[in-house]
């Protein structure tokens, strides 16, 4: 059988509570970009960006995986060929509706990096700018997500992933960010039947095979049963 790579962002997470950039009066609202997601930020004011991941990392501590995340599991479960999630998300609701193949390309809020020295570990719940690595011992944690300015994680995995796909989907993402703007095109290169499943149309929708409208928590369940009804 062949293999399914699916492109996941952040609407995916917003029934689950999660906020996306554009959501008015949440977390991003209340901060510029440049202060909280960037290593100049991070370097200007570093007590004010663990402040921030600490409350990113609280709230997705209290969120569930909905229906789209649990059709995405069932998926990975039930497909005869290969699965992949390729997420721009930051949270960890893919594993915990039961997915295993799933690359956080923008890393993780439950991660830790050490800017000094490179080594990860589990990040607590809270961080501070005085809180050690536990490698060098050196005040330097900061949280292990990818900010703006800075390359994504595997993207050598993803674009192998995309070279043998033979369906991609893009769920819950404008799509219009690079480097996951040019995934659909790699897919399409590679021959792959693709999908776009969001609220509403993208400026990369006229690129897809096909694009489905609606909330991810409708729209995500009845793909993947057409899918697997066809496997």
């Amino acid at each position: 059988m062949g293999k399914i790579v699916i492109l996941t962002g952040a609407g995916i997470s917003a029934e689950s509570g999660l906020g996306t950039f554009r959501d008015e009066g949440g977390l991003w609202a209340q901060h510029r970009i440049e202060d909280v997601a960037t290593p100049e930020g991070f370097a200007r004011d570093p007590a004010l960006v663990h402040w921030f991941y600490n409350a990113r990392r609280a709230q997705a501590a209290t969120a569930s995986p909905n229906a789209a995340h649990d059709a995405l599991a069932r998926l990975e479960a039930g497909y005869p060929g290969e699965v992949v999630i390729v997420t721009q998300n930051v949270d960890d609701l893919h594993r915990r509706a039961g997915s295993r193949r799933v690359l956080h390309m923008h890393g993780t809020l439950d991660g830790a990096l050490c800017a000094g020295c490179g080594h990860r570990w589990p990040a607590p719940s809270e961080m501070t700018p005085d809180t050690p690595c536990p490698a060098c011992k050196a005040p330097a944690a900061r949280p292990d997500v990818v900010w703006f300015g800075e390359f994504p994680y595997h993207m050598d995995e993803i674009a192998d992933h995309l070279s043998g796909a033979t369906h991609f989907a893009a769920i819950g993402t404008s799509g219009q960010v690079y480097p996951a703007a040019s995934f659909v095109e790699e897919a399409r290169m590679a021959g792959a039947e693709c999908d776009e499943l969001s609220l509403e149309q993208t400026a990369l929708s006229h690129v897809f095979d096909r694009q489905i409208s609606g909330p991810a928590t409708r729209s995500v369940p009845a793909w993947v049963a057409e899918l697997l009804d066809r496997a």
